[in-house]
């Protein structure tokens, strides 16, 4: 008899891959799960340079004149508070995944349920943008950000992160 593990069905039962894990507080954090904490941190890291290029290009953006609705002065102060709120807002989302990176590190399912349905309506609109818009997913702007999420989703799906995050539930 050899050694080596058994290949796993390529179909397994929805009872089977819904059946509670077994109770283990002590259990490790797995590779997955750390894999997953770093992902999205690098979310993080992008989305505070995608912030920095927003502010770095603000005028740019205001002088695009399909941006430019009619009868608005884009050099108002209007425009410097527009600034304000969006830098507030990516900010604010910056830092809730800061906080969902420190919940998944420790194990939380919730975070890690909540990751996944984020990711997943990411990548769903960059799919419906290239779909519907004729977007081009480029190397230097959306591929960076598409493939984080993807290999995120994967991390977090993966059944060493979900036992993880489920090792504290009793039966």
């Amino acid at each position: 008899m050899s050694d080596q593990p058994t290949k796993r069905a390529a179909f397994e039962s929805a009872s089977r891959l819904l059946a509670p894990t077994r109770y283990d507080p002590t259990m490790p954090r797995p590779t997955t799960t750390t894999v997953a904490a770093v992902l999205v941190l690098l979310r993080v890291v992008a989305g505070v340079f995608v912030l920095i290029g927003v502010a770095a290009g603000w005028q740019s953006i205001l002088d695009d004149p399909d941006i430019i609705a009619d009868g608005w002065d884009p050099s108002s102060d209007v425009a410097q508070f527009g600034l304000l709120i969006v830098i507030a807002v990516g900010g604010s989302v910056l830092l809730i995944d800061l906080l969902l990176a420190v919940f998944i590190c420790r194990g939380r399912n919730w975070a890690r349920m909540f990751m996944m349905i984020v990711t997943v309506f990411s990548i769903a609109s960059l799919f419906l943008a290239w779909w519907v818009q004729g977007q081009e997913i480029r190397i230097g702007t959306t591929f960076a950000s598409l493939s984080i999420d993807i290999l995120l989703l994967l991390a977090l799906s993966s059944r060493s992160a979900a036992a993880y995050a489920r090792r504290n539930e009793k039966d």
